[in-house]
């Protein structure tokens, strides 16, 4: 249980910097949630072929989180122009 609290929270930090990152307009909420959704696909992709642990662990799950998010925030702005 407490694993799903903390990958939550990760997710929501690595959400906000995402946000940063690609100089979005949106809510708080909404970088969460892109940063919950992101890391999680990132993190089962990745996961595939690596498999860290300890402190480095959740050094990469807020890694993934980023990187998943950004790429969601990309597809969106990319479905959004269309």
């Amino acid at each position: 249980m407490i694993g799903i609290i903390i990958r939550i929270v990760f997710g929501g930090i690595s959400g906000c910097l995402a946000g940063r990152i690609m100089k979005t307009e949106q809510p708080l909420w909404l970088s969460i949630i892109l940063g919950i959704v992101g890391g999680s696909i990132a993190g089962a992709v990745f996961g595939l072929f690596l498999k860290p642990s300890g402190i480095f662990g959740w050094i990469t799950d807020i890694i993934f989180g980023v990187i998943g998010a950004c790429a969601l925030i990309y597809v969106a702005r990319l479905i959004k122009k269309k």
